[in-house]
């Protein structure tokens, strides 16, 4: 029983993974590059829209869900060691809660928090902007890739079960 849950975990995880690292690679491939060139204002409207709106879509869900079941698979795969693809399974959820969750939460977040307060069209948007633009792109890629590989990780380990 306790197999079949684990094995469940791991296919949500590495579904979870993979659809979150899309979304992330969209924004650093394309996405932020598009805001940055419309221009200030539009380019601050439309992420603080984004920004409103992911919170409230399929995303939290699937952003909250993934991370609770890799915790619950880092666990699991401690406790059960000496099983195949524990490691795998271990690396993925440690990967993932410290390359994705963490990183959102201490970086992405508060830069989307300052942007909101910002009115677009003022003076100090535009530096605010700039870092925006740079700053939440980089942790952006860190998210990208940890998603990316936490998804190889979980996948990995189901080919190892």
């Amino acid at each position: 029983m306790l197999q079949s849950v684990i094995t469940g975990l791991l296919w949500f995880c590495a579904i979870g993974c993979g659809l979150l690292a899309g979304l992330y690679f969209a924004f650093s491939a394309f996405i932020m590059t598009a805001l940055g060139r419309i221009g200030q204002v539009p380019g601050i409207m439309a992420m603080n829209a984004i920004n409103i709106v992911i919170v409230q879509s399929l995303f939290m869900p699937l952003f909250l869900g993934t991370t609770l079941a890799s915790l619950l698979l880092a666990i699991a795969a401690a406790l059960r060691w000496s099983e195949p693809g524990a490691g795998a399974m271990l690396a993925g959820g440690v990967l993932y809660m410290i390359g994705m969750f963490v990183c959102t939460a201490v970086f992405n977040v508060p830069l989307n928090d300052a942007l909101a307060t910002v009115d677009p069209a003022s003076a100090g948007a535009a530096s605010l902007w700039a870092r925006y633009l740079s700053d939440w792109t980089l942790w952006n890629h860190v998210r990208t890739v940890s998603s990316t590989l936490a998804c190889a990780l979980f996948i990995w380990a189901i080919a190892a079960g």
